[in-house]
């Protein structure tokens, strides 16, 4: 029988982000630190348009492109914190979650050879939807002397004449890094020498914690070759809704819209009206988990602080990034003791690419009493580990 299996498909490696949870399911006082989900139960007033809307028999299938009404929240909610407009019919699309929207976008505009350049540590699902797409995907190691931001000279060396896409993951998952305006500005010059598009993934643009986010499609110039992408489930907690959407030129909008119109019909209906009372009425709910968020944020570096263990300070979504160099051993290793001895499951930063290694990514999407009893069991846990270096 002939191998029923795409080559692409089956060199994809797997999420390393799941490997470590289905031990911790079964393993009992574990605490979990690994998952980027948020602990907040979605606020009422949007659960409640969401039941709201099936009572109502609002079961139908919606336009391709997404309900009017939530498109045109869209727009207003990108106006009033970007000063940027988009016109709601052709501009506009929503999608099933904001990862659809990154796989769209990518096989929308990739023509096979072209290459997008990654910077790395970030998303797991950049790289394999990249390849998918028939992209050569390019990496960019980011360095923690940076604070794992992109700098102009780190673009300008790895851009070529097939370069067609830069992915710009700001605020960062796993690291927290975010991008200033002075940032994207430098970074600006070097995008429109080269004539490359940009897909900025700002699914975290909420939870930023210096300053308001600055989106890169702000900037001059910037708008018509930019594809943003946005969703609910971080900053309105809303994961299991599956809702995002993407805005940008519209000859490339419509492009992603037929393949959703082929792969996806329509975002979930129900999903849909809620979401549209959570653009009207949910920026107090947003304030509300920002801060909560931040509180975890500060209780965290100062727990390192108090370890001894360096990471840097992040300023967006929510996770830390500490380094665990210093104990020779990989971040896989690390992770994977962390586990066994002391119950708690953190994500090794190779998760996120290999300039990740020496690094854990630590969540702080969970109650301040569970990052509290894991911090200590972290502290316990490092200090037995400098115990057995000496």
């Amino acid at each position: 029988m002939r191998n029923p299996l795409a080559d692409k498909v089956v060199d994809i490696k797997p999420s390393g982000i799941r490997k470590f949870f289905d031990v911790v399911s079964e393993m009992k006082d574990a605490i979990s630190l690994g998952v980027g989900e948020p602990n907040f139960d979605t606020p009422w007033h949007i659960r409640e348009e969401g039941i709201g809307s099936l009572q109502k028999g609002k079961t139908y299938y919606t336009s391709n492109a997404g309900l009017k009404e939530l498109k045109t929240e869209i727009c207003n909610y990108i106006s009033r914190t970007q000063n940027i407009q988009y016109d709601a019919i052709t501009e506009v699309l929503v999608t099933v979650g904001g990862s659809e929207a990154i796989d769209m976008g990518l096989r929308a505009m990739i023509n096979p050879g072209d290459e997008v350049l990654i910077p790395q540590p970030s998303y797991v699902s950049y790289e394999p939807c990249a390849i998918l797409a028939g992209a050569k995907p390019v990496i960019i190691n980011l360095k923690a002397e940076n604070e794992f931001r992109l700098t102009a000279q780190e673009l300008e060396e790895a851009i070529t004449e097939k370069t067609k896409i830069l992915i710009l993951p700001f605020p960062n998952n796993p690291t927290g890094a975010i991008m200033e305006r002075s940032d994207l500005e430098a970074i600006r010059e070097v995008i429109l020498k080269h004539d490359i598009y940009v897909m900025s993934d700002e699914i975290y643009s909420e939870l930023t914690y210096k300053g308001k986010h600055v989106s890169i499609a702000s900037l001059p110039g910037m708008q018509e070759r930019t594809i943003l992408i946005n969703g609910f489930s971080k900053a309105y907690a809303m994961t299991g809704w599956r809702l995002g959407y993407a805005c940008g030129p519209k000859n490339i909008i419509g492009q992603m819209t037929k393949i959703h119109q082929f792969a996806i019909m329509c975002a979930p209906t129900t999903s849909q009206y809620a979401a549209v009372e959570a653009l009207k009425n949910g920026d107090p709910d947003v304030e509300m988990m920002r801060n909560e968020y931040n509180q975890r944020r500060r209780f965290l570096m100062n727990a390192f602080r108090e370890m001894k263990l360096e990471c840097f300070e992040p300023y967006g979504a929510f996770y830390v990034f500490p380094c665990i160099k210093e104990f020779g051993m990989t971040s896989d290793e690390f992770a994977t003791r962390f586990l066994e001895e002391e119950k708690v499951a953190a994500v090794p930063g190779t998760a996120f690419g290999d300039c990740g290694e020496g690094f854990l990514r630590i969540s702080y999407a969970y109650s301040l009493e569970r990052l509290k009893e894991a911090m200590e069991r972290m502290a316990r846990f490092v200090n037995k580990l400098r115990e057995e270096q000496k």
